[in-house]
């Protein structure tokens, strides 16, 4: 039966030492003497309408040096204790790849390999009759290298970053039809409990794992989305890389901020992170608070914000539910990168200070009760009408009307000047009579202490009208000085420069 195998194969084979080394190594395969590069360029998704105009992405693949390719054996045809060698001969023969820019080349060999991949993909998901050994491990991650693991080229992220307001449509990878059944067949592998950890370990190591959050950069979107399943089910499966999983997450997420500011896979693996965050064991490590605090709250940073701010938020909220003494440290963590000359991101900004404020304990909230409203008071007579609505609507929520009222002594002297010029006639409507209800709220909540802030209030724009008075006053008396000066050209001031030639 194992000579039937062996006659399918193509005469013409892989050297396995050769071509597979180099690329677990994680050496791109297409740097090799034996392989070359090529660019794959395309159209995305297939769509009926002959006119659609999609944009389409490139990406070096490595290209193998095989002419062509035949069909194996089906599984059913073969006993189970040759199933596993028909397994990696199948591997090993959809390491084949193709140009996909041109359709109509090699579409019979493209088909096979499709079709192989399908079956492969059956094999595993219906679970193979014994545990995957070293050498089906070996050859699957070899298969996911040669197909996988690619280069995206400098000009393929030029318009990567550019914010929530980026009108431009995703790039679609003309290669898809085939990139995605090997990522199935990835997913299926990893998930399939022929497969142990342990063994594995050796094969889908840190390099494999390096090269999979490469590929989070990725422009489609249907690619990003299976990566982050697969990277989530690596993490699960495999304790031992989990730390590095995380530190290598890290180093993206800061060479984003810091470096780049540009990155496709921000909000994935931010996704990813959040349900990692929600397995943490309590107390939290220090490892895990720096992690908050050097990478998370500095995310807010970059002007792309929204592309990923509801992830964010998420894994921000995750580490204040575990630990709610974090709070005070977030909040000051917003202070510090907060957006006072985007109005779209102080938007965001405050709906994400309501959350944490509606998880926020008595204590933690004290501690920054002072620059917060200080803040929020900015917000509140801010002339853009969103950002001072959004503003006003914290005093909506029961819980952070609570910690207000409790800390009436120390809030309103603060922001009672805002309310005070928004009440005097704010352009906006909705916003002037948001201010006069929270100004009611506080006239009922403490009468005497309203009435001493309007005092105070008004003592403060009595002596700025004294001052602007005087001010305006000493530049009449030297408007009048300057008239009573004398014109004369002797009286006028002349540049004398000390090396100039004198006039005969």
């Amino acid at each position: 039966m194992l000579k039937q195998i062996l006659s399918k194969l193509p005469r013409k084979s892989f050297k396995g030492g050769d071509a597979a080394d180099p690329v677990l190594n994680g050496n791109n395969s297409s740097n090799g003497p034996r392989n070359g590069a090529l660019n794959v360029q395309g159209a995305g998704l297939a769509s009926g309408k002959s006119n659609a105009v999609k944009r389409t992405s490139s990406a070096v693949f490595p290209t193998s040096v095989m002419s062509g390719i035949e069909p194996l054996l089906a599984f059913k045809d073969v006993p189970n204790s040759e199933k596993m060698n028909l397994f990696v001969s199948k591997l090993n023969l959809c390491c084949m790849t193709f140009d996909f820019s041109d359709p109509s080349k090699d579409t019979s060999e493209k088909d096979v390999k499709r079709k192989t991949l399908i079956e492969l993909v059956d094999f595993v998901a219906c679970g193979p009759p014994m545990k995957f050994p070293e050498p089906a491990i070996f050859a699957m991650c070899r298969m996911c290298s040669i197909n996988l693991f690619r280069v995206f080229p400098p000009h393929y992220r030029t318009n990567v970053g550019g914010g929530e307001n980026d009108d431009d449509e995703p790039m679609f990878d003309s290669a898809w039809s085939h990139l995605q059944v090997v990522y199935e067949l990835l997913l299926k592998f990893i998930t399939s409990s022929a497969l142990e950890a342990k063994v594995a370990k050796k094969y889908i190591d840190h390099s494999f794992i390096l090269k999979l959050l490469d590929l989070f950069d990725s422009e489609d979107p249907r690619e990003r989305d299976c990566l982050k399943t697969i990277l989530h089910r690596i993490y699960g499966k495999f304790m031992v890389h989990r730390p590095f999983i995380r530190k290598s997450m890290s180093n993206i997420f800061c060479r984003f901020v810091f470096e780049t500011d540009r990155h496709n896979g921000v909000a994935e693996l931010l996704e990813i992170f959040g349900s990692v965050i929600s397995g943490f064991a309590l107390p939290l490590k220090e490892e895990h608070k720096m992690f908050l605090g050097r990478t998370l709250i500095p995310l807010h940073k970059p002007k792309s914000l929204g592309v990923y701010f509801q992830q964010l938020s998420y894994c921000v909220m995750q580490f204040i539910e575990k630990e709610p003494k974090l709070a005070s440290t977030v909040m000051r963590g917003l202070l510090k990168y907060w957006p006072i000359t985007n109005s779209q991101k102080e938007v965001m900004f405050l709906s994400e200070l309501e959350e944490i404020l509606e998880a926020t304990n008595m204590s933690e909230f004290q501690k920054v009760v002072v620059p917060l409203f200080w803040r929020i008071g900015c917000c509140i007579s801010s002339y853009h009408f969103q950002v001072a609505e959004r503003a006003l609507f914290l005093w909506n929520n029961d819980q952070i009307l609570n910690l207000i009222r409790h800390n009436c002594q120390m809030i309103l002297p603060i922001i009672f000047p805002a309310l005070e010029r928004n009440a005097e006639g704010h352009w906006n409507q909705s916003v002037l009579n948001l201010t006069l209800n929270i100004t009611k709220m506080f006239h009922e909540m403490d009468g005497d202490l309203f009435q001493a802030c309007q005092a105070q209030f008004r003592e403060d724009q009595a002596n700025l009208s004294s001052v602007a008075e005087k001010r305006n006053a000493t530049w009449e008396r030297l408007e009048n000085a300057a008239r009573l000066q004398p014109t004369a050209a002797e009286n006028v001031a002349v540049l004398v420069t000390p090396n100039a030639t004198p006039v005969p």
